[in-house]
């Protein structure tokens, strides 16, 4: 066997009939049947369009509330700011500090919450901080910035 002799099982392929292309292709209706939208030219069925049932995204009850005005952050904890901290040994700790070590993308808004232990002195700045993460901070010797 060689490549250039592969050629299709007989009867597995079939040509197309060209349809609209004169009295031999189907006859006047070219295999559209007799007139309606199907058969005209431009006809475009509607994306969900279930010949005339109600579709599936109108049957089904809408739910919920959506909160266009909701502000959504990356959560940094305090473990995390501690392994920074000893890693780059900064007393500084900014957004900017954490987009440069790949914590946090460079439009998240960071929220530092109070997981793990702080033992390291760090004036952190972020968009917003929990009560246990302000405190643990503070109580180490650094301070807290909201941006």
């Amino acid at each position: 066997m060689k490549l250039h002799t592969l050629k299709p099982a007989t009867g597995s392929t079939k040509t197309n009939k060209r349809l609209g292309r004169g009295q031999g292709s189907g006859g006047s209706t070219a295999g559209r049947g007799h007139k309606g939208a199907q058969s005209r030219s431009g006809y475009h069925k509607k994306f969900g369009f279930e010949g005339g049932q109600m579709p599936l995204q109108r049957r089904i009850p809408k739910f919920g509330f959506k909160n266009n005005n909701k502000v959504f952050f990356k959560s940094v904890n305090l473990d995390t700011l501690e392994e920074l901290a000893t890693k780059i040994k900064a007393s500084e700790i900014s957004v900017q500090v954490l987009v440069d070590n790949g914590i946090v993308g460079k439009k998240d808004k960071v929220k530092v919450l109070g997981r793990g232990e702080l033992k390291s002195k760090v004036n952190v700045s972020a968009h917003a901080f929990s009560e246990t993460a302000t405190k643990a901070i503070q109580n180490v010797g650094g301070t807290v910035t909201t941006i």
